[in-house]
């Protein structure tokens, strides 16, 4: 062999033993951004988990988490095109985008009840929902245009019991014949470390009120033109949400740390455990179908509630609000624990 032809197969053989050591290049990621509306915390911990733990990547996705806050609107940037997913807040808001043409679509509720709770003191005996009608009642805005209209209609409520409420729970604490609103998985464990006792809780959702929660919405081209993109990224949100739940979830809330410090070990893992003890996201048709399931049925009873009390009108086309494609398949049911 010629010095010439040596060089050259040396040359060859080394660059073969290179390759060979080289870890396989990956497939290219789809980028994607997902915006929350809120500040980072634990209900949108299955999200996070989904990005620490590696779980979006295995669905060859690279996610970035826009957080919302007071200032934010995650909503305006997906229909705007800025980003391409978004976290509602419950099935009203995908009504309200029929109403006004927004071309935006419910693809998946990670929780299957609202964790909107009423709240009492131990000394107003209260143990159904009932039992709060004679109180004062600190409800928000947003609280008045929403579930109220609803305990107005289904339950007999009434308005002129109703105060503002501020996010503050100092009135709620010196007023011992009221209630306050907020959500099982935060504002119970904010009322106890202010005032030392621990308040009745009412789960609205538990009392009829059963819209969806923490939906996934896309735009509606999205769905037309890139529906494997969509399954993967509501398959990977899924897994994300049984690892949160009931796997390791240090790596998820690692994260929602590190964005919000506000939110504490303890925190975290209160929150975790009010949504493991009332169902909050995996209960009902969840059960068999996987988390993130949704119904027609469901939806049509809710939607029929919120007619019956004057928040949406009758005639709305609301089953173009959500689509069943994308859901139901059983996803991820294999990482919930046995029961013992």
């Amino acid at each position: 062999m010629s010095p010439s032809h040596l060089r050259r197969a040396l040359t060859v053989g080394l660059l073969a033993s290179v390759v060979s050591i080289l870890p396989a290049r990956s497939e290219t990621l789809d980028k994607v951004t997902f915006g929350t509306n809120w500040v980072a915390e634990a209900e949108h911990g299955g999200f996070f988990q989904a990005v620490a733990d590696g779980t979006y990547k295995k669905y060859g996705l690279d996610v970035s988490i826009v957080p919302g806050g007071p200032n934010e609107n995650n909503r305006m940037l997906l229909i705007a095109g800025k980003i391409d997913f978004f976290m509602a807040a419950n099935t009203l808001m995908s009504f309200d985008a029929v109403a006004n043409n927004v071309p935006v679509v419910t693809i998946a509720a990670m929780f299957q009840k609202d964790p909107q709770v009423l709240l009492s003191q131990p000394d107003a005996k209260v143990t159904k929902l009932e039992d709060l009608k004679p109180l004062t009642l600190f409800v928000s805005k947003e609280g008045m245009t929403s579930y109220f209209q609803w305990l107005k209609s289904e339950y007999g409520f009434s308005e002129k019991k109703v105060r503002p409420y501020n996010f503050n729970p100092q009135p709620f604490i010196a007023n011992p014949k009221s209630a306050m609103q907020g959500y099982v998985t935060s504002e119970p464990f904010a009322v106890e470390k202010a005032a030392g006792f621990k308040p009745n809780v009412i789960l609205l959702a538990d009392a009829g009120f059963n819209t969806y929660s923490t939906l996934i919405e896309t735009r509606r081209d999205i769905v037309e033109k890139k529906p494997d993109l969509v399954q993967r990224f509501v398959d990977a949100s899924i897994v994300g949400w049984y690892n949160y739940i009931y796997g390791d979830n240090s790596a998820g809330n690692a994260m929602i740390k590190k964005l919000n410090p506000e939110m504490t070990d303890d925190l975290l893992a209160y929150s975790v455990a009010k949504m493991k003890e009332y169902g909050i996201v995996d209960s009902g048709d969840s059960l068999k179908a996987g988390i993130g399931a949704m119904s027609d049925e469901r939806y049509t009873s809710f939607f029929n509630k919120m007619v019956k009390a004057g928040v949406v009108k009758g005639d709305l086309d609301f089953r173009k609000s959500y689509t069943l494609r994308f859901v139901n398949k059983g996803v991820g049911v294999e990482l919930r624990p046995a029961k013992p």
